[in-house]
């Protein structure tokens, strides 16, 4: 399953049903765990641990140098979950003492080719990263979160649950939950109603989420207002309220 012209480390651990291509790399302190499909011409370094299932197509660069000044060669950590797709000239960077020292990639998601992930970012599970998305330092996305191509993340930000970006966004803020979002620089379009209805939100939740929409988007308020006047419905609908967490808890504002 390991090709002989591939370099592999003393080191390093690769569980069984694990295949790696030729001319690939697997450094030292690298993980990766049993039914994983490493192609040809990747390079892994370490700290970096890779569960089970994932495929990882050439030219990936997974687990390198973060690309931050400040970084003098701690020994910080890349982690990434189950059953990942990572296609062609994917980058993903290692975390830094600077923030939580790790980066993250959690299960099932879609990262298409020529994505770049870097140090200290968190992805959820079941995303779509299109290509050339772009994640800058200390970003998090949330589960089953679409970027679509050529989308960009100013560092520090967080993409809510369950939104969609449009090609070519530029985002400098935190991006609500449930939302569909485009522009240089990012405004807010609406619900993502189709993805919500594709994956089985109620007509009661999807209405309820619409309301709130128009409170934050529509009606002139400041945050805190727009929060103060979906606190009934935020006990009545958890979509709501996870909207209104959302808000209370950005640190950079959010993309309207």
């Amino acid at each position: 399953m390991i090709d002989s012209r591939a370099i592999i480390d003393p080191s390093a651990k690769i569980a069984e049903g694990t295949s790696v291509g030729p001319y690939s790399v697997i450094g030292a302190e690298v993980e990766i765990g049993p039914d994983c499909e490493i192609g040809p011409h990747v390079v892994i370094n370490g700290p970096t641990v890779i569960g089970s299932g994932n495929k990882i197509q050439s030219f990936c660069a997974i687990g390198c140098m973060p690309q931050d000044k400040k970084y003098a060669g701690e020994a910080t950590n890349l982690v990434i979950g189950d059953n990942n797709t990572i296609f062609e000239y994917v980058t993903i960077s290692r975390g830094t003492m600077q923030d939580r020292g790790m980066t993250y990639v959690g299960d099932e998601n879609w990262i298409m080719a020529h994505v770049h992930i870097a140090h200290d970012c968190s992805v959820g599970n079941n995303t779509i990263l299109a290509n050339n998305t772009t994640l800058a330092g200390h970003v998090d996305v949330e589960d089953y979160a679409i970027l679509g191509g050529y989308t960009l993340v100013h560092q520090f930000c967080r993409i809510g649950e369950h939104c969609f970006t449009q090609m070519n966004s530029v985002i400098s803020m935190d991006v609500l939950p449930y939302l569909m979002i485009g522009g240089h620089m990012a405004k807010a379009y609406g619900l993502n109603s189709e993805g919500l209805k594709r994956r089985g939100f109620s007509d009661e939740s999807r209405a309820a989420m619409k309301r709130a929409y128009r409170t934050i988007f529509r009606a002139g308020l400041k945050l805190d207002e727009a929060i103060a006047a979906l606190a009934e419905s935020a006990e009545q609908h958890p979509e709501v309220k996870a909207m209104c967490d959302f808000m209370k808890n950005s640190q950079r504002g959010i993309v309207r």
